[in-house]
């Protein structure tokens, strides 16, 4: 019954776009445009980017098949902010929504609008977190706000529907039904997007374990002291040391417990902690009250293995009492396989996408996207999520596959951002670019093997938004050349950090007020206002 009504949905829509004036009579043979984003994905955990933790297999095909870019930059690192910035091709400040507490304006006009006016069908698959349901699209199915690993319900073209299974491949099976019975006649837009790898990093129930026995390297800046940088750096509250949960985040909590959660009234709930109410992160009966809220999800049969998947993690826990150093060490290493299992999954997702394609002969004729919403900490400086301009979480992975306009195996050095994304999609579509979208077209990037072209821009610009609120980083905005970052922290404190990413890559030495680099901060400060006004973003600590 659902299925016939997905049909007929999909061809009522498809026949109105194929009437609208916009619309070309006679259409080349466009690109179809598929969009894949995953959520926290960074680029270390990608074998395309880095051998050292993972192998994605499916990931590295589009990187071998299409073009890699080394420096893609995220105008703002958390999810719903980025989410907007691609879009509406718009800083947050101009689009409207800096942080995720706000919802989308759906009045705006996005790129997907426009290659709905020029005759493309548009879907949009997964996770849309951005407070406010899609609008233009042909056909949605999204996860409430977060979303849920196991057993998620979808918002439907308004309906909520509950579907069973792993998030991840339910999302796939979403996005290859409606390839199967979309509008033939038509391009078409598939925007597909995963809550994976997004804290708390729960693994399908068949790759539960399938990094236990691997012991995975240390980021050299693990035990980061924070002695060379100041108060904004030491504030924060995204310490593996201490601001991993117990059972949410490590999944140590013990069967008794588990047990005596469930006996407990349905009804019971904790607030959402925001501000400096999240500095109880050590609050044992809200840690326990999400995790719990997500384990009452699997199946009885599922319960069955997860518990034995994670008893020697719990029995090892209480076995080694690790404390200090050590205790760091040991979360990281339960941190990594949990988000690597999650990862996993994702690239199996996309080998299962890319063979249907391959499959029905669609796959050359299909410009294929894969990024994250931002990078993401994977122990670096001793960190877990985002927000930050450190280079973890503020390069984003891109790659882009298509082979009749990039040649297989390319890569680019030249900055790219994500506020360039929908810009270039247009471009591709052959659709006007608005005039108001502040990013570029990477098309010349792609089509020109990754050279930048005369007047290509030369430094990124970042702003972050999100205080007070989950892990407390402070609102700060600033600029990245090929060799220097400049960071400028406001709001309750006024303080400055500048690293030489060419001698110290990990930025742990902040050279700000440093006299041999009097001259370095002076030019960088001009670029910097020269950023701002370009964008618009004139009253910098005023929003």
């Amino acid at each position: 019954m659902r299925s016939t009504l997905f049909r007929n949905a999909l061809g009522c829509c498809a026949g109105l776009a194929m009437l609208c004036s916009c619309a070309p009579k006679k259409p080349e043979k466009r690109p179809n445009i598929i969009f894949i984003m995953t959520d926290d994905h960074t680029t270390r955990a990608m074998s395309c980017y880095d051998t050292s933790l993972v192998r994605t297999p499916n990931l590295d095909r589009l990187a071998r098949e299409g073009m890699l870019f080394r420096n893609c930059f995220v105008t703002n690192a958390v999810c719903g902010p980025s989410r907007a910035t691609i879009l509406t091709g718009k800083y947050n400040h101009i689009n409207g929504l800096t942080d995720n507490a706000k919802s989308f304006d759906s009045s705006q006009v996005i790129y997907p609008q426009l290659l709905h006016q020029a005759g493309y069908q548009t879907a949009m698959i997964g996770k849309w977190h951005l407070g406010s349901l899609p609008v233009g699209f042909d056909y949605y199915s999204i996860l409430p706000n977060q979303g849920e690993y196991y057993q998620p319900s979808f918002i439907e073209n308004g309906d909520t529907i509950p579907e069973q299974g792993y998030v991840t491949d339910v999302i796939t099976d979403k996005a290859i039904r409606f390839l199967e019975h979309r509008n033939k006649q038509q391009p078409y837009l598939l925007i597909y997007q995963h809550k994976a790898p997004h804290r708390n990093w729960m693994p399908a129930i068949r790759d539960l374990g399938i990094y236990d026995s691997v012991t995975f390297p240390e980021p050299p800046n693990l035990l980061d002291d924070f002695s060379d940088r100041g108060r904004a750096s030491k504030e924060q509250l995204m310490n593996i040391s201490t601001d991993m949960w117990d059972a949410w985040d490590l999944k140590i909590a013990a069967a008794d417990t588990l047990h005596a959660m469930e006996q407990r009234p349905a009804h019971r709930t904790f607030k959402d902690s925001k501000g400096d109410d999240y500095k109880q992160a050590n609050n044992k009966a809200e840690d326990l009250h999400r995790f719990f809220q997500v384990y009452n999800r699997l199946t009885p049969a599922q319960k069955a293995q997860w518990n034995i998947a994670y008893a020697g993690r719990v029995a090892e826990y209480n076995r080694l009492k690790p404390k200090g150093a050590d205790l760091v060490r040991w979360k990281y290493q339960q941190y990594m396989r949990d988000y690597l299992a999650c990862v996993k999954a994702v690239d199996d997702n996309v080998g299962r996408l890319l063979k249907y394609l391959e499959e029905t002969g669609e796959l050359d004729n299909t410009i294929i996207v894969y990024t994250s919403d931002q990078g993401f900490f994977l122990g670096e400086h001793g960190f877990f999520d985002k927000r930050m301009m450190y280079e973890e979480c503020y390069r984003m992975p891109l790659l882009v596959r298509y082979p009749p306009g990039i040649r297989p195996g390319s890569t680019s050095d030249a900055f790219a951002m994500n506020v360039d994304f929908a810009p270039t999609l247009l471009d591709y579509a052959g659709v006007p670019i608005p005039t108001d979208m502040q990013g570029k077209s990477l098309k010349p990037l792609l089509a020109g093997n990754g050279q930048a072209p005369a007047g290509w821009r030369t430094a990124t610009y970042y702003h972050y938004y999100e205080y007070p609120s989950w892990h407390m980083v402070k609102r700060h905005y600033g600029i990245r050349t090929a060799r220097y970052k400049l960071i400028h922290f406001y709001n309750d404190l006024d303080e400055w950090e500048l690293y030489d990413l060419q001698q110290d890559p990990h930025e742990m030495k902040n050279q700000y007020g440093n006299p041999a680099y009097s001259q370095v901060t002076g030019s960088l400060k001009q670029q910097l206002l020269a950023l701002q006004q370009q964008y618009k973003d004139t009253n910098p600590t005023e929003k």
